[in-house]
């Protein structure tokens, strides 16, 4: 899209921001980023985008700027609330977000991916299915690389691949997806939204501008309301009648045609079951053939920090699921697991409780070692499900782990929330784990 002669502020100076203001500079528009953030963290950024003919002001000099725009971009990582978004909107500025700047500049097909789990499997795995397929696609949004970046070289694409997040939803316009997937959904950022009917809301925008020409692949047990576009469902619980569905020793059936066992492939669980029923659901959608598909699926490797595998030492097995960062996530964690388990979990209060996983606590947990600001609501929610231990640090949960676990356990690091209390990201938090782990010295039996 052109956009030469507009004057556009950019709301944002992370990854997503820069890329924003990169697409808008090289589509002719005058460009002011904002960020009211650490001046220090983002001066590299700064530069470059100086020297690309941005103008930058950061830290209060960007809440003290005022200038005229014909539109500003919202990078997803900024609450709308806040006052670096709240000053254009009052001063009657129109805002997009940054989903919807790349969309519409985007020249090729877009698959959205949306829902409170499995979002980052389910967009990272179509891409390699749609590739196997000969189908040029690439992977991104909230799964790292920024739409704004593939949108720039869309021109040589088959297909974009979008993880999209509720808060970069609440911010889209004529955003369109060719295909929008749902992958589930259960309560989550309830420190951002007021109930989960208004978090439900934002997600449900995916939908909103699809027509009769575009597909929906959803999961089959979804409350949805009514749909324009033609559906594909999907559902690894017996029972619900899906297009994609979960047959006995776990073999995906589609259309009543068994396709692909899941212990053929590196992913584990209903829930990655789920995942690729998705990507294969949305591969057809595009035009792939399932037998082009099921290659890559077999092949495809699950992102880190997802129920990942770290090692196994004295008879105990240790697993990184740091990406576990709401209630929904951790029942499917643990339902995953074979045996007994010792759970770390725990983070930064996000506005809900643990008790609604009491119960599959009880079942499966035998002992859980509690982190974070949230531990002491999670021991009372606890309380009668499985035994609680506190504890200040992660380095000294992984400890107590250690010299709880037994032969045969597995300590499953499963927060159920997310990790801004102690960390920079789940990523932070997961590695660290990892490290923490790799550190342990096998028990010596004694003699």
């Amino acid at each position: 899209m052109d956009y030469t002669g507009k004057h556009v502020a950019v709301l944002g100076l992370g990854r997503s921001g820069a890329a924003a203001a990169r697409l808008l500079l090289a589509s002719g528009a005058a460009v002011t980023v904002l960020d009211s953030g650490e001046p220090a963290s983002r001066h590299e950024a700064a530069e470059t985008l100086s020297s690309r003919g941005a103008r930058v002001f950061l830290g209060n000099d960007a809440l003290r700027c005022v200038q005229e725009f014909d539109f500003a971009v919202l990078s997803p990582g900024i609450d709308p609330v806040m006052p670096l978004a709240r000053r254009p909107v009052e001063a009657g500025i129109p805002l997009l977000g940054e989903i919807e700047l790349a969309f519409r500049s985007c020249l090729c097909p877009v698959v959205a991916v949306t829902g409170t789990n499995g979002k980052t499997t389910t967009t990272g795995l179509l891409a390699a299915l749609l590739a196997a397929a000969g189908i040029k696609a690439e992977a991104c949004g909230n799964i790292g690389l920024p739409f704004s970046e593939v949108a720039a070289r869309s021109g040589s694409l088959d297909a974009a691949v979008v993880e999209i997040s509720s808060f970069q939803l609440e911010t889209t316009d004529v955003f369109r997806p060719r295909v929008a997937v749902w992958t589930n959904f259960s309560a989550n950022h309830l420190d951002r939204y007021p109930d989960v009917t208004s978090y439900r809301a934002a997600k449900l925008r995916i939908f909103d501008r699809q027509t009769g020409d575009d597909f929906a692949v959803v999961n089959a047990r979804a409350e949805l309301p009514a749909l324009r576009a033609r559906r594909v469902t999907f559902s690894a619980v017996p029972g619900i009648e899906a297009d994609f569905t979960l047959g006995p020793g776990e073999m995906i059936v589609h259309q009543d045609v068994p396709v692909l066992a899941m212990g053929e492939t590196g992913l584990r669980g209903p829930h990655n079951a789920e995942n690729l029923m998705a990507a294969l659901g949305a591969g057809l959608c595009l035009g792939a053939g399932m037998a082009a598909m099921l290659p890559a699926a077999r092949a495809y490797a699950p992102p880190a920090h997802r129920c990942e595998f770290i090692r196994e030492t004295g008879g105990v097995t240790w697993i990184n699921d740091s990406k576990s960062t709401n209630l929904d996530a951790l029942a499917q964690a643990l339902r995953s697991q074979s045996g007994r388990v010792v759970l770390i979990a725990g983070g930064k209060n996000k506005g809900f409780g643990f008790a609604p996983v009491a119960d599959l606590v009880k079942e499966r947990v035998r002992d859980a070692v509690l982190i974070g600001e949230m531990r002491e609501s999670i021991a009372r929610d606890w309380a009668q499900a499985t035994s609680c231990h506190p504890a200040d640090s992660l380095d000294e949960a992984v400890a107590q782990a250690h010299s709880l676990a037994c032969p045969g356990d597995t300590v499953l690091f499963s927060p159920g929330t997310s990790s801004f209390d102690m960390f920079r990201s789940y990523e932070e938090r997961g590695n660290l784990f990892k490290q923490l782990t790799q550190m342990i010295q096998p028990t010596n039996p004694i003699s």
